[in-house]
């Protein structure tokens, strides 16, 4: 079985697992709303790396599936919040949430997924401490998210940001939800404090990486592909690392912060960067953070679920989109 195959396998449980432990309810609307981004898809990574990790250090997928998909839904929760301060009107090819059901519902939407991840989480079945404990973790984890959303937005307000404090911003934004999975689910599999660290920071670089290379196919992948405007956290003037380097190399980027461009400035854009440097400067930073974090999954014994742990790093810098 291919890498896909392996987290399709598992996603089908996760899958049906949203819909026992989330069905629609009334109000149906905010249900519906709830679960729309939820159902259309997305590549289930989180919780298959929960889910691995558990795996791994001696549990079973179905004694983990409420895990599983409080940290989908906590990951769903973001991305309805992000597409709104960022006024996204685009996520996985769909009209997002609040150009649907407005801000106000998309907000109550997000905050439902929100609730929703931690009262899931508490009915998984194993030690009371442990499951504190990882209830803990999460909770931690959706406030580093928060204040690296804060962060992110108060970058677009300034004209510097260091390439230090970008990776600060991505860590809290997007890596430590990485790292929370790999931890829950090693925690339930009832390792070790030491191997639940291990495979915490596996989960931490990894999704360092992720971003890293996220921010490489915002320039280069078509829109048909990437499933939004090719090019748009240029326009909507983010300080991506790769506008970090191109900036310190005194480049100038007519289209970033304009809001809007056309897709020969675009390509212009995209042609100036790529002849500087700057897009293969973090193609190549997000591979070395890749490595690292495969390096930490040393500290487990050799199994296929480890196996699976260092083919998802390795997808992190090989797909597009």
């Amino acid at each position: 079985m291919t890498l896909v195959d392996e987290i399709k396998k598992r996603s089908v449980h996760v899958d049906a697992a949203i819909d026992e432990l989330l069905p629609v309810a009334h109000p149906e609307e905010l249900y519906k709303a709830s679960r729309y981004l939820v159902d259309s898809g997305g590549k289930r990574l989180r919780p298959a790396v929960l889910i691995l990790a558990a795996e791994a250090t001696g549990s079973d997928l179905k004694s983990v599936l409420p895990a599983a998909v409080a940290v989908e839904l906590v990951h769903n929760f973001t991305l309805i919040h992000d597409d709104i301060m960022d006024k996204d009107d685009i996520r996985r090819g769909r009209p997002a949430v609040h150009m649907i059901w407005g801000e106000a519902g998309a907000i109550l939407a997000g905050d439902t997924l929100y609730s929703k991840a931690f009262s899931i989480l508490s009915k998984v079945q194993n030690e009371p401490s442990r499951i504190l404990i990882c209830m803990d973790v999460l909770s931690k984890t959706c406030t580093e998210i928060c204040e690296g959303q804060w962060l992110d937005m108060d970058f677009e307000e300034r004209e510097k940001v260091s390439k230090a404090e970008y990776i600060e911003m991505v860590e809290k934004k997007t890596s430590v939800l990485y790292a929370a999975a790999a931890k829950i689910g090693a925690l339930l599999g009832g390792a070790s404090d030491e191997i639940a660290e291990a495979l915490s920071e596996y989960g931490r670089l990894i999704g360092i990486g992720f971003q890293m290379y996220d921010d490489v196919l915002d320039m280069v992948t078509p829109e048909e592909v990437l499933g939004k405007v090719r090019g748009s956290d240029l326009m909507e003037g983010k300080h991506t690392l790769i506008v970090i380097d191109a900036f310190e190399k005194g480049v100038k980027l007519d289209i970033f912060g304009k809001g809007e461009a056309t897709q020969e400035e675009t390509d212009e854009a995209v042609r100036i960067l790529t002849e500087c440097g700057s897009i293969d400067y973090v193609k190549d930073l997000a591979i070395s953070y890749i490595n690292e974090g495969k390096a930490k999954l040393d500290a487990l014994r050799d199994c296929p679920e480890k196996e699976l742990l260092l083919q998802i790093a390795d997808y992190m810098i090989s797909r597009n989109y």
